[in-house]
This record gives C-alpha cells, sequence and structure tokens, in this order.
C-alpha cells in the first residue's frame, strides 16, 4: 500500500489547513485511517482516526479544531485543520490499516502502513 499525502505548509495562528492523504495499490480492505503527528523532540502521536463505520477519535488537544473525514470510495482520509495554533507545528504521518491481495490473489492479514509525512508549520 502507498500513501501520497499532501496539503502540509505554512499557516498564521488562527488559519487553517486541510491535509489529505490517498491510500493506493492492491487493496482488499481497509477498516481504520488516521493522522499522527511528530513534534521537534516528542514522540510521535495520535492526532485523529476513522474507522470503517465512521466512528472517529480525536486528541484532546485538537478537539473542536480539527475534523478527520474519509472519502471510502477512493481511499483517501482528509484531516481539516481550524484554528491552528504554534503547537500544532509538526511533521503529519497518515497511516492505514489495510489488507491486500498478493500476486496469487490471496488476501494479506491487515497491516499498518504509514505515509512519509507533511510537515504544517504554525507561525505566532
Amino acid at each position: 500500500v502507498q500513501l501520497q499525502a499532501s496539503g502540509g505548509g505554512l499557516a498564521q495562528t488562527g488559519g487553517s489547513l486541510r491535509l489529505s492523504c490517498a491510500a493506493n495499490g492492491n487493496i482488499f480492505g481497509i477498516d481504520n485511517m488516521g493522522w499522527y503527528r511528530q513534534a521537534p523532540g516528542r514522540e510521535r502521536e495520535l492526532v485523529a482516526t476513522i474507522a470503517i463505520n465512521t466512528n472517529a477519535r480525536y486528541e484532546d488537544a485538537v478537539k473542536g479544531r480539527f475534523t478527520i473525514s474519509r472519502d471510502y470510495a477512493n481511499n483517501i482520509v482528509y484531516l481539516h485543520m481550524n484554528s491552528l495554533k504554534p503547537e500544532d507545528t509538526a511533521v503529519y504521518y497518515c497511516k492505514v490499516h489495510a489488507s491486500t491481495r498478493d500476486n496469487a490473489m490471496r488476501v494479506t492479514p491487515y497491516t499498518d502502513y504509514w505515509g512519509r509525512g507533511t510537515l504544517v508549520t504554525v507561525s505566532s
């Protein structure tokens, strides 16, 4: 599974950005899709996830400001970030929990796949 993330960049405090991440490959199914972030000197942390049944979960620091959504038909996950703060500055990674078909068309076990990350910088 290949993950292509886009939408990062520079925003001012109070501004907005939208991240997107498209999953491609010989995908059999995807259950959870999500976003994580890693700020300098800190461990990677969960930002938001969305399950196959549309249930969404958010880190407390982003509740009410960020919204995760998903295009189920095209295997794309979005992160709408509003009211950005300098502490939101980080590299944002998308992750999917997916199953694929191998060359013999057998279904593989569900596995986590990570994107390369996209940098979000919020200026004060």
